[in-house]
C-alpha cells in the first residue's frame, strides 16, 4: 500500500468537534516520528497500518516495527501518541503494535526507498 492509498483511507472527525482534525494533520504529525536508526519517518517507512479517527477526538493507530526485537519497541508507540496528541481536536491516542503481516521493504514509500537508496 502506497502513500497516496493510506491518504485516502483516513477520514475526517465529525463536523461536531470544535476543531476539524484533517488527514494531512495527523499524517504531519506521524511523519514527525523517526526509527533512530534510519533516516526515514515511519510513516514514509510504511510501519503505520491504520489511522482510525473518530468523531470523539479519539484516534486509533495500528502499526508495526520493521523487526519484533526492534530496540525501541517500547518507545515508539509513546513517541506516535505524543506526536498525535499535538495535533488540535486529538483527544486520545491508542495505539495497538501489530505483527500481522510482517513489514517487509515493499511497504516503503517511493521517498523512502530513494532516501535510502533502495532501488
Amino acid at each position: 500500500m502506497d502513500t497516496a492509498d493510506r491518504n485516502n483511507n483516513l477520514p475526517k472527525l465529525g463536523e461536531s468537534n470544535k476543531v476539524l482534525v484533517v488527514k494531512d494533520q495527523l499524517i504531519k504529525a506521524i511523519k514527525t516520528v523517526y526509527d533512530p536508526e534510519i533516516p526515514v519517518d515511519i510513516y514514509e517507512l510504511g510501519l503505520i497500518y491504520d489511522v482510525n479517527l473518530k468523531e470523539n477526538g479519539n484516534v486509533d493507530v495500528k502499526m508495526t516495527l520493521t523487526a519484533p526485537g526492534c530496540p525501541v519497541a517500547g518507545e515508539m508507540p509513546q513517541w506516535v501518541e505524543n506526536a498525535l496528541m499535538a495535533v488540535d481536536g486529538v483527544e486520545k491516542v491508542f495505539v495497538d503494535m501489530v505483527f500481522d503481516p510482517p513489514w517487509d521493504m515493499s511497504l516503503m514509500s517511493e521517498e523512502a526507498r530513494l532516501t535510502l537508496n533502495m532501488y
